[in-house]
This record gives structure tokens, C-alpha cells and sequence, in this order.
């Protein structure tokens, strides 16, 4: 039972490292979408809705590079191609949830003051984020599989240190 304990433990450690390091990707993320957001909104005439979009792209693709070489730099990486497109994907749909609650709230409500904007679109983020993190962990950034452990042979203790390893021929052949 100790050991299924210390299993579990394990793994609710690593899901709040996990946590702890999407966080920190998407709390620098939110910076970067509020600002954008509010600097298009004040030095352009762009529409509210319109402003969030763009400011949401440009955090979209900070957050990504943000995930690929931080939060999940552990992950698997070889279907790069695979990886971009489900990313692209569960952003937008992120996008549409974020932008929706604000458009709800400014063409709907008729809430459009600067800080009634920065409030329903900081609620949209939230409530795309709690989205974003189950597809990225889920279906983008997939988890390497897990490599069986290693038994030695009968009666040969593992490889201490580097000398204790087998020399390796030279893939040069020299």
C-alpha cells in the first residue's frame, strides 16, 4: 500500500510542477495578452472585440514557445507538424471562448468601459485557460511513454559511473 502511496504522491507531485510551470508560461502570457490588448485599444481605432483577437494571437504564439521549451520541454518532440496544428487548434478554440465571453459582454450588456473590457476579458482568459491546459497536457504536448527500468543480468551489479560502462565502438570508425 506504501508503494501505491508513494505513487500517487509522485504523480501529484509532478501535475503541480506541471501546474506550477503552466502557470508561470501563461501568467507571463497574460501580460502579454492585456498588454497588447490594452495598447491596441488606446492607440488604434480598432473595435474592443477585435483589439482582444489580435492581442490573443500574440500571446498565442508567446505561450507557445513558452510551452514547447519550458512547461513541456520533457515531452515528446518528434511530431513537430502534429504538435503545431492540434496547438494552433485548441488555441483558437481557446480564442473563440476568451473573445466570446467579451464579445457577450460589450455587444450583449452593453459593458464597453476600459475597465469593464479589461474585466470580461481577463474572465475569458481565465475560463480558456482551465480549456487550454487540459488540451495541451492532453492531446499537444503528449507525455514521452514510460521507460521500463533496467535490470542487469543475474549476478552483475548496473554500471556505477561512466568507467563501469561498456567503451562504445566510434561511429567514425576510427
Amino acid at each position: 500500500m506504501s508503494e501505491r502511496r508513494g505513487g500517487l504522491r509522485g504523480r501529484v507531485r509532478q501535475l503541480a510542477r506541471e501546474v506550477a510551470k503552466f502557470g508561470a508560461v501563461g501568467g507571463a502570457g497574460l501580460l502579454v495578452n492585456l498588454a497588447v490588448f490594452n495598447l491596441v485599444r488606446h492607440l488604434t481605432e480598432l473595435p474592443v472585440v477585435r483589439a482582444s483577437v489580435l492581442a490573443t494571437v500574440v500571446a498565442i504564439a508567446f505561450n507557445y514557445v513558452g510551452f514547447r521549451y519550458f512547461t513541456y520541454r520533457d515531452r515528446d518532440k518528434s511530431g513537430r507538424t502534429r504538435e503545431m496544428t492540434l496547438f494552433l487548434l485548441f488555441s483558437a478554440a481557446g480564442l473563440v471562448i476568451e473573445n466570446g465571453i467579451l464579445y457577450a459582454a460589450t455587444y450583449g450588456f452593453g459593458w464597453d468601459t476600459p475597465l469593464q473590457s479589461n474585466v470580461f476579458k481577463f474572465l475569458g482568459i481565465g475560463i480558456a485557460t482551465l480549456f487550454r491546459f487540459w488540451s495541451y497536457r492532453t492531446w499537444v504536448f503528449r507525455a514521452m511513454p514510460a521507460v521500463p527500468p533496467v535490470t542487469p543480468p543475474a549476478g552483475r551489479p548496473l554500471p556505477r559511473t561512466p568507467a563501469d560502462l561498456p567503451a562504445e565502438p566510434d561511429p567514425v570508425g576510427r
